[in-house]
């Protein structure tokens, strides 16, 4: 039964390759698949086919960095196991598809069997994410093929421990042991440990660096470190991080001989959980049964159109009361709000704007004599435009959710251009306001001189109004242009979340992600053409000071956005109106 299952799974994998490989046959699939390999090539691959530099190479840490390193993964491992023994609430359940709980369960397979299945399953996942997490860290040096057995051997020891767990939390059920009564007691086991190792190290405990007066220089960062480290290293911490340092050795070994060494233990250890996850007798057929049930009506619902299929919720309010007779176009908005989640209502965003002006009042006035206030204040300005550009990306609730129910929304008594609207204001909205908190984050954090030189409040005044006036124009044009591609190129938008995914369906969001930016470029040639000549006029005439120029010149460039939002919403209106699955439906 073991080679039937085996069989099973290398065939499923080739025949899903297979097909992946036989949609290349399709333009769009094969130009998908060019540029995500190009992207890669440049971005991952070439990285590591690059040549080093003479004397750029980047060296493994050296020995007290690596100590440190290698401690602080131990600590982040065992807290990452602690929490597997708290979290969990339910029984213990493996996730199989319809078809294998229709064909494995009723046939002669023993449970030994069926977890074997699963964790070859598993294997996948692993090597997929240990090698992700390796050229995610190629910027640390060392060999690769070491980090990446590392990491495939962490990953192992948490899926197992993950299973094992699970199993037992399942035991303690069956014995009439809640889940609660099972996190009191885990809780105070790691309270009664903890207590102990305070008392031990509460006289060998090294005195922290002082840092007043200091620069946030590397110097700072290397007195912390070296704090941390001896803080790990001062006993009994190395006794009770060791088995979790054995886990983590493979990640820091600098040569194959520290390789070889270290690799065993995590074998023993993995062994062991291995040991541990088969021998546990515990019943989850009937979990994984129930849980793969739930899974396939969730997918069912969202091939049906129900994106928001989840379990049953206890009803919220709505983000504002909708009135029987309106503007159409409201409609959509409040049904798009709602899509996006109970978070964006009105009294969320008052909460908000207040949690955001006391906090960047009380960080103001304890960054007055620091950069930390200019640092936050530059970070708030970099989101701030970021989102620009990968804000509409994100929020997809628009056209993109709601096109494959285009059928339904044609039947509505509403002409096309305010379908279109009602369907961009919602992610406009949210990314406006998102946007705004940045803003005023921005706005009382950034110190009143830069560069040695006094900024003036109603500089600073005119500047934020500014944004947050043509901010909103900008975020509704960014977001026109996803959902034209989704009107006018259904098949190579990613319509929902039952859509053909993988490599090639990556290239193809590339290059519109690529062709949306150049667009946005375009269109916000005449804004800052206009805005530029209105500023001019407006700092001639005003006795040349630039707060002057500044509103003047942000309306200028909002009336020109506004001018060819409207343009685009006609637009897009009409094909709305004139759009047709028949013509073009994406696979």
């Amino acid at each position: 039964m073991g080679r039937a299952l085996l069989y099973y799974e290398l065939h499923s994998r080739w025949n899903r390759l297979r097909a992946r490989l036989q949609r290349l046959r399709q333009p769009k699939y094969l130009v998908g698949a060019l540029a995500g390999g190009l992207y890669f090539y440049w971005y991952v691959f070439g990285i590591l086919m690059r040549r080093p530099t003479p004397g750029a190479a980047t060296p493994m840490p050296g020995p007290e960095h690596q100590a440190l390193l290698k401690s602080l993964g131990a600590l982040v491992l065992l807290v990452v196991l602690l929490l597997m023994w708290i979290i969990p609430h339910a029984r213990a359940a493996l996730m199989f598809t319809e078809a294998e709980v229709a064909f494995l369960f009723p046939a002669p397979v023993d449970r030994r069997t069926l977890l074997h299945f699963k964790l070859l399953k598993s294997q996948s996942a692993i090597l997929l994410s240990a090698l992700f997490m390796t050229l995610i860290g190629r910027w640390s040096g060392g060999n690769y093929l070491f980090r990446a057995v590392g990491w495939w051997g962490v990953l192992s020891i948490v899926n197992l421990h993950l299973l094992g767990s699970s199993f037992a939390s399942t035991l303690l059920l069956d014995r009439g042991i809640s889940n609660w009564r099972r996190r009191l007691l885990v809780l105070g086991v790691v309270g009664l440990v903890a207590a102990g190792v305070f008392l031990c190290l509460r006289q060998s405990l090294p005195a922290p660096p002082d840092l007043s007066g200091a620069q946030p220089d590397t110097k700072v960062f290397s007195a912390l470190a070296s704090y941390v480290g001896q803080v790990l290293a001062a006993r009994p911490l190395p006794w009770l991080l060791a088995p979790f340092r054995l886990a983590v050795a493979p990640l820091f070994a600098a040569d194959a001989k520290d390789f070889c060494l270290a690799l065993g233990p995590v074998l023993g250890i993995i062994a062991l959980q291995y040991v541990w996850v088969i021998r546990s007798n515990v019943a989850f057929e009937e979990a994984s049964v129930e849980l793969s049930r739930k899974f396939a009506e969730r997918v069912a619902a969202v091939r049906s159109g129900n994106w928001q299929a989840r379990k049953p919720k206890k009803g919220k309010r709505p983000p504002f009361e909708l009135r029987p007779a309106g503007w159409p176009a409201v409609a959509i908005f409040w049904k798009n709000l709602i899509s996006a989640g109970q978070f964006f209502t009105g009294r969320a965003w008052f909460y908000l704007i207040w949690i955001t002006v006391i906090a960047g009042v009380v960080m103001r006035s304890g960054a007055r004599h620091s950069d930390g206030g200019a640092f936050l204040a530059i970070m708030a300005v970099s989101l701030g435009l970021i989102s620009v550009i990968y804000g509409p990306q994100i929020l997809r609730h628009d056209f993109r959710q709601d096109l494959r129910v285009a059928d339904v929304l044609k039947m509505y008594p509403m002409p096309g251009w305010q379908m279109v609207l009602g369907e961009i204001l919602a992610p406009a909205a949210i990314l406006a306001g998102a946007q705004w908190a940045l803003l005023l984050v921005a706005f009382l954090l950034f110190p009143a001189s830069a560069t040695h030189a006094p900024v003036p409040a109603v500089l600073r005044i005119a500047v934020a109004l500014s944004a947050a006036l043509v901010l909103p124009c900008v975020d509704f044009i960014a977001l026109l242009l996803p959902n034209a591609a989704a009107l006018i190129f259904p098949a190579w938008v990613q319509l929902g979340k039952d859509t053909p995914r993988g490599f090639e369906t990556m290239g193809q969001q590339l290059i519109l992600m690529f062709g949306q930016i150049i667009v946005l470029t375009l269109s916000l040639l005449p804004a800052a053409l206009a805005g530029a000549a209105a500023g001019f006029i407006a700092w001639f005439l005003f006795g040349k000071v630039l707060a002057a120029a500044v509103v003047p010149g942000a309306v200028a460039a909002a009336l020109v956005l506004a001018a060819e939002a409207a343009l685009g919403v006609h637009l897009l209106g009409k094909a709305f109106e004139h759009f047709d699955w028949s013509e073009g439906t994406p696979e």
